[in-house]
């Protein structure tokens, strides 16, 4: 290619919107106007221009409205979900910053994107232009040739012919025939049933082209054949649909047609940049166009006849301290009336079921608040009003559940409130969960709400009182200081809701997940929380007695293999043992160098040495033994009896909950001392311990979202579905299975289902990579749905930056696009395995909801005390025993209807151990 030539960049705008949205973390103007997507483009757009020089550009963006293929195929896109909201409110000022950084802007009605940068192509390189396009879509790829190059500056890649054929196997004039065939799921555009990337590219190279696959159907054979002479009428309209127009009429759009001359790159307009910036709260880039224009920096934005918006910190704040009865009145009147009324609890402890209140504020609007100090201490404390009568004259409206409130993390005041004698009812919102629901994976915390949604900062904790050994009580803190604090905490929460709330609001998905999700299951937590489970002190006696003489006899094992005592806690001295006396191969260094002794490095060596495995061994006990035997009698609460673990609901992007102080969830269970553990959780006198635990609830899900036919028909018809596997898999019937095969298939299920590839196969199965591929390949030649599923939601989570359960959660995925490699295979794998691990939370949750609102409305004395990944745990009086074996499996399975049957599986004991 000569590149003397002059350049045309052409800018796919809608893709890179798009990409910068779910690239960037939900950033807000000071006024709270969102500009993530906004802050990427300008970024993309100002790298892009110093990457790539070029005399003539344009950024081109979709239209409104329909296009012509909408005429062509009336479901185009019809799964496509609508653009965020937030994305929507960017659209026009990312048209205007585009502009303003000197691109041309172009958006052709009736026409997309991909088809105008398709025609400028076209015309450009018969104009004797060099021509680059900067997009992250697939489809382009057919345009490439000798004078047409793609990049996708995300991921660093450049495709020019040769690197078209590499990446999808087909070169660019093919390119047209391979999308025909294995469809656009993004597009809603199908291909050929069950035929993949691989499949497509195998029969295009065997008969040259789409025509030549199609006039060849009759001789191609098994289902993708079949699948192939089925869709023989549908191809030329699939094809029709995947290409790209190159011959658009763009004469109403582009002056001069088809001339070039009106997609000069110009300079950027630097005075009107700096309004923007100064009006979107980009500060940097501000600051930098300050020191460039000096002196003739403008003083306000003017250009748009917009105002610039006022700094967060500058919202009209009033905050009152209660001190009489005749303004709690005031307040309480003001409650009363109010829609929705923010509320947070300032205390005397972390710790849910001893917290005692310290004070209490409120308020109906942002920048409006008051606190109520009820037990500041100390010398210059003021008088304050009694605790008990406050809270007495508050409880009516605290226990109304018509009174509309909202907090973040409203679970530990239900607590806080419950220590007192007050049931907090009327709970419609809490922020933190909203947070959750729309971005589970940032920050929840409302700091990190305010300054991510509002550009505001308020005070901090550390800010009242201190850090470290210097830290002081909250009830030391000034009551001046104490008010700022807590009435900003409370007001500032309500501001966050009337943002993020019309976003999830908007949201059928969404919606239902925090409304018939989330909010519920909090209170259901609350209470399992409450009550606790009951442990036996002696049994973790008797179980850390037993530990400590197996870990002194495992010491003096390691003793003799070593030939020499040394401490087992010291990495130093562990690596001087095997590496330096016993010579065992070092299979990988710490970041000083020195050979590395974690778990990974002595669980590989522990297959070939017996020290190692020792070491890991005395390792598990000692955790065990720590964690759990010593730990677990030091948590009982002395006033009742009995642990009580916090679930944290918005931790884990998936849905999951997790458990801790103590944590439930982590007790190992693979190993027979792991497993006693579980007997010490007991049930009380004239009660028993009931298990309830979803059956292959992953597996299952993976059949209802795939829909392959093998998995739906052996979870339909109750056949082991491993040994169904198995059966495929090695091509023989299933009472010919044997366990080994039934063991192979176990693996391959649940590893698929986690990303595993042929080298995690390989050693977890302890087989060669090649066989373990074989197998693989082998699966999904048997269960095309499966493959067909994980192809879709790489696809499918690369365009959105997200994956969805069953029920709409969205599970965010940072990485899918990044340009690191082992990062965004992670990711890959992530979307793969994310849906069904989220449905599966949804439906455990789903299912504390259901048994809870089943044992309140039959008034039960049976009490859920435990939730660990799809088991729920209760404490059952022996006399709703035949009750509870019935109906907790039924409510369980009955909380959705999949496209296989649930079914939750009960075991009972007088002890959780026995239960399973």
């Amino acid at each position: 290619m000569d590149d003397s030539r002059p350049t045309l960049l052409l800018v796919d705008g809608s893709s890179y919107l798009y990409r910068a949205y779910h690239a960037l973390p939900d950033l807000r103007s000071p006024d709270g106007f969102p500009t993530g997507a906004l802050h990427g483009m300008v970024a993309m757009m100002k790298r892009l221009r110093e990457q790539v020089p070029a005399e003539h550009a344009v950024c081109v963006f979709d239209a409104k409205g329909p296009t012509f293929r909408d005429d062509w195929y009336a479901d185009y896109k019809a799964q496509r979900a609508p653009m965020p909201e937030p994305l929507v409110q960017q659209i026009a000022p990312i048209h205007e910053v585009v502009r303003l950084l000197g691109w041309p802007v172009l958006e052709v009605p009736g026409i997309e994107a991909d088809d105008a940068i398709g025609t400028l192509a076209c015309v450009a390189k018969r104009a004797g232009h060099r021509v680059v396009v900067s997009t992250g879509d697939k489809d382009l790829a057919q345009l490439v040739d000798e004078h047409v190059t793609l990049i996708n500056t995300m991921s660093n890649e450049t495709l020019d012919p040769a690197g078209v054929l590499a990446k999808f196997g087909v070169p660019p004039e093919k390119i047209v025939d391979y999308l025909t065939l294995v469809g656009d799921a993004v597009d809603n555009i199908p291909g050929v049933e069950k035929v993949g990337p691989k499949t497509a590219v195998k029969w295009i190279a065997e008969h040259g082209s789409l025509d030549g696959v199609m006039a060849a159907a009759a001789t191609i054979k098994g289902v993708a054949g079949e699948n192939l002479r089925r869709a023989l009428d549908w191809l030329p309209q699939g094809r029709r649909l995947v290409t790209v127009a190159c011959d658009c009429d763009l004469a109403a759009h582009v002056a001069g047609w088809p001339a070039l001359d009106a997609l000069a790159l110009r300079a950027a307009d630097e005075a009107g940049l700096l309004d923007f910036y100064r009006r979107y709260g980009f500060k940097t880039w501000g600051r930098e166009l300050e020191g460039r224009l000096g002196g003739d920096a403008p003083a306000a934005a003017a250009s748009t006849g917009a105002a610039p918006a006022a700094p967060a910190v500058e919202i009209a704040r009033e905050y009152e301290t209660i001190a009489s009865w005749e303004r709690l009145d005031a307040w309480l009147e003001r409650l009363q009336a109010a829609e929705l009324v923010a509320i947070d609890t300032e205390t005397d402890s972390l710790e849910p079921m001893k917290a005692r209140i310290v004070g209490i504020s409120f308020a109906v609007e942002p920048g409006r608040g008051a606190y109520v100090p009820l037990a500041h201490a100390g010398p210059d404390a003021p008088e304050q009003l009694p605790l008990d009568a406050v809270l007495a004259r508050l409880k009516p409206w605290l226990e109304d559940a018509s009174r509309a409130k909202l907090g973040q993390n409203l679970k530990y005041d239900r607590h806080v409130f419950a220590n007192t004698g007050i049931a907090l009812a009327g709970v419609r919102h809490d922020t933190m969960l909203e947070s959750y629901v729309l971005e589970a994976h940032k920050p929840h915390s409302l700091e990190s709400l305010a300054e991510r949604h509002l550009g505001r900062k308020g005070l901090s904790y550390e800010d009242l009182c201190g850090k470290g050994v210097n830290q002081i009580p909250f009830a030391q803190v000034d009551v001046a200081r104490a008010t700022e604090y807590s009435a900003e905490d409370s007001e500032m929460a309500l501001h966050v809701h009337q943002v993020l709330w019309p976003e999830i609001e908007a949201d059928a998905g969404l919606r239902h997940v925090y409304e018939a999700i989330e909010m519920p299951v909090a209170e259901v937590l609350a209470r399992i929380e409450r009550h606790g489970v009951l442990v036996d002190p002696q049994e973790l006696a008797r179980q850390s007695r037993d530990l400590a003489e197996r870990m002194v006899a495992l010491e003096q094992e390691v003793y003799a293999i070593a030939e020499q005592p040394f401490n087992l806690g010291s990495p130093k001295q562990i690596g001087e043992i095997l590496f330096g006396n016993l010579g065992l191969p070092v299979k990988k260094r710490t970041a000083s160098g020195a050979p590395s002794t974690d778990e990974d490095v002595l669980t590989e060596l522990a297959a070939d040495y017996p020290l190692p495995a020792r070491i890991l061994e005395h390792r598990s006990l000692a955790k065990l033994k720590g964690t759990y035997t010593d730990k677990l009698p030091l948590m009982v609460n002395p006033a009742t009896g009995r642990v009580h673990t916090n679930y944290a609901q918005a931790v884990a992007v998936t849905g999951r909950l997790a458990s801790n102080e103590p944590n439930l969830q982590n007790i190992p269970i693979r190993t027979p001392e792991g497993r006693r553990v579980r007997r010490a959780f007991v049930a009380p006198p004239g009660h028993v311990i009931l298990s309830a635990d979803y059956s292959q609830i992953e597996l299952r899900i993976m059949a209802h979202i795939s829909e392959d036919e093998g998995l739906l028909r052996a979870f339909s018809e109750g056949v082991d579905v491993h040994r169904a596997t198995a059966g495929e898999v090695f091509g023989v019937p299933l009472e010919e299975v044997t366990s080994e095969q039934r063991r192979y298939a176990k693996v391959i299920n649940f590893g698929l289902i986690y990303g595993m590839g042929a080298f995690g196969l390989a050693s977890n199965l302890g087989i060669e990579q090649k066989a373990a591929k074989d197998y693989i390949d082998r699966y999904f030649a048997r269960f095309a749905g499966v493959k067909r599923y994980m192809d879709e939601t790489r696809v499918r989570a690369k365009e959105k930056g997200f994956v969805e359960t069953v029920f709409g959660r969205r599970l965010w995925l940072p990485e899918i696009n990044s340009g690191n490699g082992p990062r965004r295979s992670g990711a890959e794998r992530q979307a793969i395995n994310a849906p069904m691990q989220g449905t599966a939370a949804d439906l455990i949750k789903l299912a504390m909801i259901a048994v809870q609102q089943a044992l309140d409305a039959e008034r039960r004395a049976t009490r859920m005390v435990m939730q660990v990944h799809d088991e729920l745990v209760l404490e059952v009086p022996e006399a709703e025993l035949d009750w509870a074996k019935d109906a907790i499996p039924r409510l369980m399975a009955g909380v959705a209807a999949l496209k296989v049957p649930l079914v939750a599986e009960v075991g009972i004991g007088a002890n959780w151990d026995e239960a399973h």
